[in-house]
């Protein structure tokens, strides 16, 4: 989550939806992940990397429910869950991450940014403003601070 993520499929709901041409995928997905932790981690990073999000999300979320301490898990389901548009429970995953980790200036942009997309506009100002105090460098954590406080200002 480098920067605001873009919608996976780059304009219309439905482009390259492929439900109707392939029969097999809605048994895919109710399919549970083969292999071991660090398998369906890296399978769900891969997914979310080639921007499938919410396939991404089906082996992290089993990969943190075996492994609940891992945060690079809980946070790339995080993403997953922010980049499928599940914006209450990445919220509250990345809330989780910040529980765990004041000052993890990640998890605070990701807090805010989902805070933000569910239409908490002060919430996410103040998430985003304490990852920019943490990180000045990062331009996008300033970029989406911008954005917030002109949404709250709008509100």
């Amino acid at each position: 989550m480098a920067a605001e993520p873009a919608h996976p499929a780059g304009g219309r709901a439905d482009a390259g939806d492929d439900r109707r041409t392939d029969p097999t995928r809605d048994r895919r997905r109710t399919t549970p992940p083969i292999g071991e932790v660090y398998e369906w981690y890296q399978r769900g990073v891969r997914l979310l990397a080639d921007g499938h999000a919410a396939a991404a999300a089906q082996p992290l979320a089993r990969a943190a429910e075996a492994e609940p301490s891992s945060r690079s898990i809980r946070e790339a389901l995080a993403r997953a869950w922010y980049d499928a548009g599940r914006y209450a429970q990445a919220r509250a995953a990345f809330a989780e991450l910040v529980a765990a980790d004041p000052v993890d200036d990640y998890a605070l942009f990701g807090y805010g940014l989902a805070a933000g997309r569910l239409g908490d506009h002060r919430d996410a100002v103040e998430h985003l403003a304490l990852a920019v105090a943490m990180r000045p460098d990062v331009a996008h954590y300033g970029r989406a601070l911008r954005r917030a406080r002109a949404a709250l200002k709008g509100s």
